[in-house]
């Protein structure tokens, strides 16, 4: 790995490419055998510093399609929180079902998993049939893995019945020092973001384009108005971008003063610390508490001077979604993934039913929707919101960051690269872009 290293370093594609693979690699990793290592504490309790592991792995055979990187930087999504503490199931569960599908899907059913859900790197190797792509490639990937042998995906490649999250739902993921991806996983590195800003955005990025703006999400328009939970986060803050790059008035909802300011630098305006304002959308474990809703709602209104949301963009999950459907406005929409604070939902369905309201669902995004949120960062019109970098050997401390809600933006991981800073190419685009670029760094 020093040797690819140092091509990589010297730019030098192909030497890079021309090199030996290495036998085994670093990578963080959870194992089968410590799955109830938790067992008995709440979500709150469980700890990713305990449970993820950096260690020597073996590395993986190359299969027709696939592709071989050298990740250089990683990033710490939520998906990474779960695995770590087994919820809402093992991860192994998925990879056990996924090797029963075919000899080359077998390859990931082992007794660790390695994991991350975003890299930027170089290409390595690639494998037979892939074309696009060549060694010395400075990509990052998406985290889309679709089989596209069943024709509901190719309509929409995530309706594939075989769609999986590559480093959740697969093996070989991206926070490590190498990674197994197909070959329609990988999009051009942004130019002028070093390795670790361009590893920061893939997943949450498409997600939030596919939620707001595909015409498989809510189809934001301009003019409308888009109340944002947690905007100053790893997905509300690309939210919090596409609304304001789409001429669309965000409602941002955060938890400090800190995060509120943060959003303000982003240039949103309409802001709720719903920390300061002291809301309890629950009154106690099994009842809601409607005079919250009114309350928030109220105050929803009073900043857009009248207006309720065209969308609300849901992601908390249980805690908020009884007052999401209740503040959407009368036809509009409620798009929703991952319930990062609880995956059973309640809400008073008159306010949906009786208000002709809408509740999308949506998950990650299809492989056009990914690149066409690529090409915006690729532009210079979205930013990457990294505000913190660890080195791989310190892969728990940052999962747990984002565990506690302790972080904001998105928090990097170091994987090859020796230090930050490095890969940037187009100098004159960063040079113009670089207040943006460092929003969630520095004040």
């Amino acid at each position: 790995m020093r040797k690819i290293l140092d091509a990589i370093m010297a730019d030098d594609a192909a030497e890079a490419g021309g090199l030996p693979i290495p036998d085994s690699y670093r990578a963080a990793t959870v194992h089968a055998d410590e799955v109830d290592m938790f067992h008995g504490l709440t979500s709150e309790e469980k700890d990713p510093r305990r449970s993820l592991h950096i260690e020597e792995v073996p590395t993986p055979s190359l299969g027709p399609g696939e592709v071989l990187v050298a990740v250089m930087a990683g990033s710490i999504n939520y998906n990474t929180v779960w695995t770590s503490i087994f919820e809402p199931l093992p991860t192994f569960v998925f990879l056990q079902r996924y090797g029963k599908t075919s000899p080359l899907a077998r390859r990931h059913d082992l007794p660790y998993h390695v994991v991350g859900s975003d890299l930027a790197g170089v290409v390595v190797r690639v494998g037979e049939g892939v074309n696009a792509w060549r060694p010395g490639d400075h990509v990052v990937a998406h985290c889309s893995s679709v089989e596209l042998e069943h024709p509901d995906g190719h309509g929409d490649t995530m309706l594939d019945p075989e769609q999986r999250i590559w480093g959740f739902e697969t093996n070989f993921g991206g926070l490590a020092e190498l990674a197994l991806v197909k070959a329609n996983q990988l999009m051009p590195k942004p130019a002028h973001l070093t390795w670790e800003e361009a590893a920061a955005s893939g997943l949450v990025n498409s997600t939030a384009y596919r939620q707001l703006v595909s015409r498989n999400g809510a189809r934001m328009k301009q003019g409308d108005t888009v109340l944002i939970w947690g905007a100053s986060g790893g997905l509300g803050s690309y939210a919090t971008q596409l609304a304001l790059n789409g001429g669309v008035t965000p409602v941002c909802v955060v938890s400090s003063s800190e995060k509120a300011e943060i959003c303000r630098r982003m240039g949103a305006e309409l802001i709720i610390d719903r920390k300061a304002e002291d809301y309890r959308f629950w009154t106690d474990e099994h009842a809601q508490n409607p005079k919250e809703w009114r309350r928030f709602g109220a105050h929803i209104r009073e900043l857009t001077g009248g207006d309720d949301p065209d969308i609300v963009f849901e992601h908390p999950g249980r805690e908020t979604f009884g007052a999401s459907v209740f503040v959407a406005k009368r036809g509009g929409t409620i798009v929703t993934c991952a319930s990062t604070s609880g995956f059973e939902h309640s809400y008073d369905n008159r306010y949906l039913w009786m208000n002709l309201k809408r509740i999308i669902g949506s998950h990650f995004a299809n492989y056009r929707e990914a690149w066409e949120a690529n090409r915006l960062i690729v532009r210079g019109k979205i930013h990457p919101t990294l505000s913190k970098v660890y080195p791989l050997s310190e892969t728990g401390q940052a999962a747990h960051e984002v565990h506690g809600n302790a972080h904001q933006g998105k928090v990097g991981v170091l994987c090859l690269a020796p230090v930050e800073g490095l890969g940037v190419r187009d100098h004159e685009l960063r040079e113009r872009l670089l207040s943006q670029i460092n929003r969630f760094r520095h004040p």
